[in-house]
């Protein structure tokens, strides 16, 4: 599938460790369903594609169709190390993209709107779009211009604490704030991550809540 300048390709960024949680969080289940499954079929229908980025996932069983590649940078752990990997498969494989989405595989709940309000958001080319709610930026759901790639490699092998942040705001960018759910067990942030066991059955208690509004 090409992607366009109104559905850019998405990756799932899934190279965490997940030490918290004891076990890989892509293949949690959640509802008798993978964690990663859940978020890819919520995101796919706002991209051109999904791919995944892991160093330990292979392939997917339960999405045949989703491409896995591994960071570009070794050595270099953290999620810039993932966008960046991004930003290079996409303008390896989607050659007409200018910008590529990101979210992590943590985030069973992320907004069915989440790439076209980024893209409203951008005014300029080379800006960064990031969501945040409550106040708080979450740094890693973004859309990123492809054409940062090499000043992103460079700050990754010379930065000493590449903090996400930083370099975001060391740029042009755009903060989409997102609303809160309001459920029935009150207001549910919709980048709620899943880090802990308890994360996991929070999620659980959620899930039918958030099934039923969207139905």
């Amino acid at each position: 599938m090409n992607a366009s300048p109104d559905r850019p390709p998405a990756v799932i960024l899934a190279g965490g460790r997940s030490s918290r949680m004891g076990s890989d969080k892509a293949a949690v289940l959640l509802g008798g369903r993978p964690l990663l499954s859940r978020i890819i079929d919520r995101l796919a229908p706002q991209a051109a594609t999904v791919c995944v980025n892991s160093n330990i996932i292979a392939r997917l069983d339960f999405a045949p169709g989703i491409a896995v590649f591994a960071d570009t940078v070794a050595g270099h752990a953290g999620p810039m190390a993932g966008v960046l990997s991004a930003m290079r498969h996409a303008a390896a494989c989607f050659p007409a993209a200018s910008h590529v989405v990101t979210v992590p595989t943590d985030t069973p709940f992320v907004p069915r709107d989440l790439v076209e309000r980024l893209q409203r958001a951008l005014t300029e080319p080379a800006q960064i779009a990031v969501a945040c709610s409550a106040g708080i930026m979450h740094p890693v759901f973004a859309l990123w211009p492809i054409s940062l790639a090499d000043e992103l490699e460079h700050w990754l092998l010379t930065d000493e604490k590449r903090r996400v942040r930083s370099f975001i705001e060391s740029h042009r960018m755009a903060v989409v704030d997102f609303p809160l759910i309001d459920a029935a067990a009150g207001s549910i942030d919709p980048f709620f991550n899943i880090n802990t066991p308890a994360d996991l059955e929070t999620a659980e208690r959620w899930l039918p809540l958030i099934e039923d509004m969207e139905r």
